[in-house]
């Protein structure tokens, strides 16, 4: 299983849009593609357009070849990237140790 974390920030006073907006693109580009295991979606207490997304897959191709190279990553992009005030920064993790 692969973790893909993507720290995303967002243009001031667009949460409440944003919030609707990312639900909305997981749900109909994400969720729907090969290898989608599950996501969770984190908005930051202190810094109000700050969100992470966390995505796992089964591997890491399942994201950089199959979503990415798909019609569905331009969808995506189409419904959240207007709310961007910079690049998303995307990095991929493996499992270490898992507790509880």
């Amino acid at each position: 299983m692969i973790l893909e974390l993507v720290d995303l920030r967002i243009h001031p006073g667009k949460q409440d849009e944003f919030d609707e907006a990312i639900r909305h693109g997981v749900a109909e580009t994400i969720a729907k593609s090969p290898g989608y295991l599950g996501h969770q979606i984190n908005h930051c207490i202190e810094t109000p357009e700050r969100f992470v997304l966390m995505v796992y897959w089964q591997t890491l191709e399942n994201h950089t070849v199959d979503f990415r190279g798909s019609p569905a990553f331009t969808a995506w992009r189409a419904v959240v990237g207007p709310y961007f005030a910079a690049a998303p920064v995307v990095e991929h993790f493996t499992l270490l140790e898992k507790a509880g």
